[in-house]
């Protein structure tokens, strides 16, 4: 739809003035403010140009409304606001389907506000208004939009009457997380609801259920709602006690004041004010005030439990109005986090409002969440804090959650994972001797899984031999003493989880033979542990190793550990060596990076020596990964490099868990929970406008690093879609005009402008045609070579990078077409033009053809003087004006168009007129009777136009006062009737053409005499009427009740004649000259002005007339009360 603007003029009659002259400012004797809110700004006219007050729009079209404020006046910018209704701020909900656009004229100081409709919904209809304020001046302009369906639409929706755009628009903040989709998400089945008629439950429900119907049925135009209900109902029958009734409605802001006011029929009448049907006493709140039939009742400092309906009960008759009361929109500070975790974690969405006490619905989805119905949810408020708590999530809570206010939305999504169990120390197989202690040790990720032990697939029981012990992660079996019998195959498997560790028990029997005396030392390594390879013994960190070694010969070996070249000898501590019979011991206790190395046992006697070099290496975490950042991102997605970690923990990184967060949130989500091998990553299902940051841990056989750094926060941000609609517009020897429409997909990005670039058919260089952005939509493309076959391409550029390119379908040929000249005349110019003399002439003709035709005026036959005549020519019209026209501008122009030898031609008859002159001879031809005949002879100048008609007055000799006798008269006699025997006439007659009547009359040259005839006028006897009367009171006194220090005044009214004397009484005294009192008798009504009353002027007042044929009386009671904090107030 095009924008609306005010009516166009006719063609040919713009511009009527040259460009870069001032326009008068706007009046603003119309514009409006908003009587709720107290201030000193002046209202003054600011506008020079209002939106229209009336506009039609249709759903799905866009609409745009300018405004512009003259600001030579002003000694600061002024502020502006687009609200729709009385109260809401459109500022707010500044995205896609509301767009706001401010530009300025640094040479005119003026101001332009744009407000865009995207995309019109029938909820957009309703009363808006713009407003304007600079210091202390301030002016507004309000309009309305009625929106109608399109054709095919055949019936009413009653709810997206009233429903905004999207809820988005309620955020007033991007939001691009309907783009994301929830995972192993079930679809639950749609309830199909019966439809409800709306307005049949409004029309039959209370005033006080009006809000409760809204809120349930989606209704947010609670105004627009109200007036369109008040317009279907029956007009309500006439009231006999009320003189005006109540307002159907009330609106005012939380903690101000307001005011319900009627009119009774009856002054006196005592009144009663109910609030949802309890009388209402009076207080400071509530101040109920009585001023002759004006009843009113003040509330002040409203709160949200004003918000009722109230009536003023007069009798049996009653009046109903509704109160609604403004609560500050609560806006949302904080917004809502995203979960991601595995069944039967606790979530917990926390989220911060703007005041406390407000009230926040929660939403799952499209289903709201309430504290009695749905046990599984807890509720929590915390002064400003508001949360929603899952204790054990289940796959069923996988969603989106929604929280509202009444000025605010966010949402966040959870996502939960079965359990999964992570092995993180496996079991190792063990080898020990008779009476030695054997352990078995796992850890698992959750420290809340039990298991079972089995031996040989047989369940192992605890027993004073053997006990299993569960500490946190770590499960333990342990055997004391071992037998023979306890060698086999121990398995560990975690309930509930489809997952086994195993590990084997080897028994070492020690045999003893005969050994000769003398025997050298020899050391006996058992290989069936931890030892790997070559002596190579593997150890987690913080784990103890124990390290027992075999030692026989004869006589007993001396044993040295040593690491490196340095010995061991210390018996206690962390590192310790322990000796016993035949066997050494090394030990390490919570193994440490530093502890690996070389390791040498050497034992000798006298018989010889033996050595042993081990090698220890300590495994643990890796480190934690580096220089994590972000290399690109995406409309929902990024890019997420590390490097690897410079240590691996001595085993071999197996791969990478990501975690994510918003900007500001201290809740991280979970990215994968299988290991990730690559160090390059693309994190998808992300909110575009949004500030992420990152971390990343490495993950290796021994277990998981501590996070990474976190990377520098990034925002999802895409490039635009590609333009659309690219097309040639024109083409000559050395340029290519292109045009096309902006993205259908523009995103948080915004739009910075266009990149456009050609290239040659067959090759494939792009050049670049303009150095800077082009902000329009449209762009000549210059310096191209004749007769080449150009491609080119437009590409949309924004801060995320530049968009896919536009393309034309196939090149273009860089030649100048050759069109036939051809005068495209507007059809008011195909017949005679006619204008009156002094007005302007502005003739626009439009024509087309290439190359550029030559425009030439022709007056008669002869060129045109150019100091009688103005012409402008362009490149697809042509402009005559004449400033102000004479009759000697008349005649037939002639305009030639002319491409080389061809040409058209096109006529236009200029006709200049004015008023005409009187008409000639002027003459009484005939008189009889009452009857006069006239005659008269056409105007010599007639105004360069037909006569139209002329008008005849005559005028009686005696008086010489002018009347019509005849208007637009076409002939050029005429016969005056009627005229009064006696008098003697004379006539004057006007000649009237298109411009009006001559500006001077041309008088008869003789009279017209009407003789008398012999009759006699009888008089009708006239008898005059006897107008004396006694006095007599038509209104008496009323008695008053008023406030002691505030004047008053108290009427009556009396008739009677010859005029009464008036006397006035109090306490049956006569009131003299007493300057208190001022009497005034004004055409029978008489008045006694009492200035500041004091209590003794309370008491009975009477009034007295008396003249010769009586006297009347009457007297009221004036009761002088003290004022009170309610009479103040």
């Amino acid at each position: 739809m095009p924008e609306p603007v005010p009516a166009a003029k006719p063609e040919g009659e713009a511009p009527e003035e040259p460009v870069g002259e001032e326009l008068p400012p706007a009046d603003g004797a119309d514009s409006e403010t908003d009587g709720d809110e107290p201030g000193s700004t002046e209202l003054t006219g600011l506008f020079v140009e209002k939106p229209p007050e009336n506009v039609v729009a249709f759903t799905g079209s866009d609409i745009t409304f300018v405004a512009k404020v003259d600001s030579s006046t002003l000694t600061r910018k002024p502020a502006m606001k687009w609200l729709k209704g009385k109260w809401m701020d459109l500022g707010s909900k500044a995205g896609k389907h509301f767009q706001f656009k401010e530009t300025y004229d640094r040479n005119t100081k003026i101001y332009t506000y744009e407000m865009k409709i995207i995309k019109v919904v029938p909820g957009d209809a309703g009363g808006y208004r713009c407003e304007v304020t600079a210091k202390d001046k301030c002016d507004s302009s309000t309009f309305e939009i009625s929106v109608e369906a399109a054709q095919q639409e055949e019936k009413e929706d009653i709810l997206s009457a009233f429903k905004r755009a999207d809820a988005g628009e309620d955020e007033g903040d991007l939001d691009f997380s309907a783009l994301l989709k929830a995972t192993k998400k079930k679809k639950k089945p749609e309830k199909e609801e019966p439809d409800i008629d709306v307005w049949e439950l409004l029309k039959n429900a209370h005033p006080s259920e009006y809000e409760k119907i809204a809120f349930k049925y989606g209704i947010t135009d609670l105004r627009g709602m109200l007036k369109r209900l008040k317009k279907m109902k029956v007009e309500p029958k006439h009231s006999e006690a009320f003189l005006k009734k109540l307002e159907s409605c009330y609106s005012v802001e939380k903690g101000k004041k307001i005011v319900l006011r009627c009119e009774v029929v009856d002054p006196d009448v005592q009144v009663k004010w109910l609030k949802n049907g309890q009388e209402i006493k009076p207080s400071a709140k509530y101040v109920m005030e009585a001023n002759g039939n004006v009843r009113t009742l003040t509330i002040n400092k409203t709160t949200l439990a004003d918000d009722a309906a109230y009536e003023c009960v007069v009798g049996e008759d009653k009046c109903f109005t509704e109160v609604f009361v403004k609560e500050p929109p609560v806006t949302i500070t904080k917004l809502m986090d995203d979960y991601h975790v595995v069944v039967g974690e606790r979530v917990e969405f926390e989220i911060e409002v703007s005041e406390e006490g407000a009230h926040v619905m929660w939403f799952f989805e499209d289903q709201e969440l309430h504290k009695d119905k749905d046990m599984k949810y807890r509720f929590k408020k915390d002064g400003k804090k508001h949360m929603l708590i899952i204790q054990e999530a289940t796959l069923d809570d996988i969603g989106m959650y929604h929280a509202w206010t009444n000025g605010g939305h966010t949402k966040g999504e959870l996502e939960v994972e079965e359990k999964q169990l992570e092995v993180l120390q496996d079991i190792a197989d063990l080898t020990v001797k008779a009476t030695d202690q054997a352990v078995f040790k796992c850890e698992v990720s959750d420290d809340k899984v039990t298991g079972k032990w089995f031996k040989d697939g047989v369940e192992v029981l605890p027993s004073d031999r053997i006990k299993m012990t569960h500490v946190g992660r770590f499960h333990r079996l342990i055997i004391d003493n071992v037998k023979p019998e306890d060698a086999g195959d121990y398995t560990f498997i975690p309930d509930g989880y489809a997952l086994s560790l195993s590990a084997k028990l080897n028994f070492l029997e020690i045999k003893i033979d005969y050994v000769p005396r003398q025997e050298p030392p020899k050391i006996h390594l058992d290989t069936t542990g931890n030892m790997v390879s070559q002596n190579t013994i593997i150890v987690v960190a913080g784990n103890k190793l124990r390290l027992d070694v075999e030692i026989t010969g004869e006589p007993a070996p001396t044993v040295v550990w040593s690491k490196g070249d340095k010995p061991i000898t210390e018996t206690e501590g962390r590192i310790r060596v322990e000796s016993r019979k035949d066997l050494s011991s090394f030990v390490i206790e919570g193994a440490e990076r530093d502890d690996e190395g070389n390791y040498t046992i050497c034992v000798t006697n006298p018989a010889g020596e033996d050595k042993a070099v081990l090698f220890i290496k300590i495994v643990d975490v890796p480190d934690p990964p580096e220089h994590v950042k972000c290399t690109s991102v995406g409309e929902d997605c990024a890019t997420i490099v590390w490097e690897a970690p410079k240590f691996d923990g001595g085993a071999p990184v197996k791969g990478y868990l990501m975690e994510r967060k918003k900007k500001g949130s201290s809740r991280w989500t979970k990215l994968n929970f299988d290991v990730y091998p690559s160090t390059t990553y693309e994190a998808k299902r992300m909110i575009e406008g949004i500030l992420y940051e990152m971390r990343v841990f490495a993950v290796n056989s021994i277990g998981m690093s501590q996070p990474s750094l976190n990377s520098k926060p990034f925002m999802p941000i895409a490039p635009t879609s590609e333009p659309t609609r690219l097309t040639v517009h024109d083409v000559t020897d050395s340029t290519c005009s292109l045009k096309w429409l902006a993205p259908e997909r523009i995103g948080a990005g915004g739009l910075d402008g266009y990149v456009i670039e050609y290239c040659k058919e067959g090759a494939t260089e792009w050049v670049v045609a303009n150095q800077e952005l082009c902000e329009r939509q449209g762009f000549v493309v210059r310096g191209l070579p004749v007769g080449e076959k150009i491609n080119f391409r437009v590409v949309a550029v924004n801060v995320a990078g530049r968009s896919p390119p536009a393309l034309l379908s196939q090149p273009v040929t860089i030649r100048e077409i050759v069109e036939h000249p051809k005068i495209r005349l507007p059809r008011e110019l195909r017949t005679k033009y006619i204008r009156r003399v002094g007005e302007k002439i502005n003739l626009v003709v439009p024509f087309q053809g290439k190359p550029r035709p030559v425009a030439s005026w022709y007056k008669d036959g002869q060129p045109i003087d150019p100091k009688m005549v103005n012409v402008r020519n362009s490149n697809v019209d042509t402009i005559l004006f004449i400033r102000s026209a004479e009759r000697e501008h008349s005649g037939k122009y002639e305009l030639v168009l002319q491409i080389e030898n061809l040409e058209d031609r096109a006529t236009i008859e200029i006709r200049v007129v004015e008023k005409p002159g009187p008409p000639v001879n002027v003459r009484v031809t005939d008189v009889w009777g009452f009857n006069a005949a006239l005659e008269w002879e056409p105007p010599k100048d007639d105004g360069n136009c037909e006569v139209t008609g002329y008008t005849i007055q005559k005028a009686d000799m005696k008086t010489k006062e002018w009347f019509t006798v005849y208007e637009h008269n076409r002939r050029t006699n005429c016969t005056a009737s009627d005229l009064i025997m006696g008098n003697e006439y004379m006539f004057r007659v006007y000649s009237e053409n298109l411009c009006g009547l001559s500006e001077e009359p041309r008088l008869s040259k003789n009279t017209a005499v009407i003789a008398k005839t012999g009759l006699e006028l009888k008089a009708n006897p006239y008898k005059e009427k006897d107008m004396n009367c006694m006095p007599k009171f038509t209104q008496p006194l009323v008695d008053r009740s008023v406030v002691a220090g505030y004047s008053t005044a108290i009427s009556c009214s009396v008739r009677g004649f010859p005029k009464p004397k008036i006397i006035w009484m109090k306490n049956r005294m006569i009131i003299g000259e007493d300057p208190k009192y001022l009497m005034q008798n004004n055409q029978g009504v008489l008045t006694l002005n009492i200035r500041k009353p004091s209590t003794f002027d309370g008491g009975k007042y009477s009034c007295m007339a008396v003249n010769e044929l009586g006297q009347d009386e009457v007297e009221c009671k004036l009761d002088v009360r003290v004022a009170t904090d309610l009479d103040k107030k």
